[in-house]
């Protein structure tokens, strides 16, 4: 009787791997119901615009491919491309299981997109990841990467500025600044892991 439950153990563990971990085969079979959606930027402005999938924010045109590449769950989906001074492209598509739809970002500009005039200042960011959104005072800017490095910064109107960075995955920085004419300023910080819960309305944004 006792050799019976020893042998009914070895048994059930021996299986217990196979219960938790599912076949290879039925992983690959989960990633083929899932459809492609892949973006060609031509120009530098469309390849850094950021990109929003159902009001997600996900980084930028030319990164979102290779082990980023969208892959998301059949059925419709809206793609939005942003770029400040730029039109906004939204795109309304149907993802199939298994197959690759492809998004031409084109972007145009805004005949009624303001700059600042006079004397402004500039800020530069050295913040990881590199690939969250900026936003100054509730508009979109662009991603850390555009405003980090040698000649790179934000020019921005002197004043009281609200700036946050945001990224799904991680919790926001906010900070405010005020800023004199001709005035030069760096934003250093690394963003902290978090729950995509966390991510505000400017990055989830309708």
């Amino acid at each position: 009787m006792i050799r019976g439950k020893s042998v009914v153990a070895r048994l059930l563990l021996a299986a217990l791997p196979a219960l938790l971990c599912p076949p290879v085969a039925f992983v690959q079979d989960q990633n083929q119901l899932l459809g492609q959606v892949q973006l060609i930027g031509k120009t530098k402005t469309d390849k850094t615009s950021g990109v929003w999938v159902d009001g997600q924010y996900l980084g930028y045109v030319d990164e979102l491919n290779g082990n980023k590449e969208i892959l998301l769950l059949p059925g419709e989906h809206e793609i939005e491309v942003r770029q400040v001074g730029y039109l906004s492209q939204t795109e309304k598509i149907t993802v199939e299981p298994g197959q690759k739809s492809t998004i031409n970002v084109d972007m145009r500009k805004d005949p009624k997109a303001s700059f600042p005039a006079g004397a402004t200042a500039e800020v530069k960011l050295d913040v990881e990841p590199d690939r969250a959104a900026v936003f100054v005072d509730g508009g979109y800017a662009g991603t850390v990467r555009e405003f980090r490095g040698f000649k790179k910064a934000m020019v921005i109107a002197p004043g009281k500025h609200h700036v946050k960075i945001a990224l799904a995955g991680y919790q926001e920085f906010n900070t405010d600044v005020t800023l004199r004419p001709k005035q030069k300023m760096t934003i250093k910080t690394e963003l902290s892991s978090g729950s995509i819960t966390q991510a505000g309305p400017a990055i989830k944004s309708q």
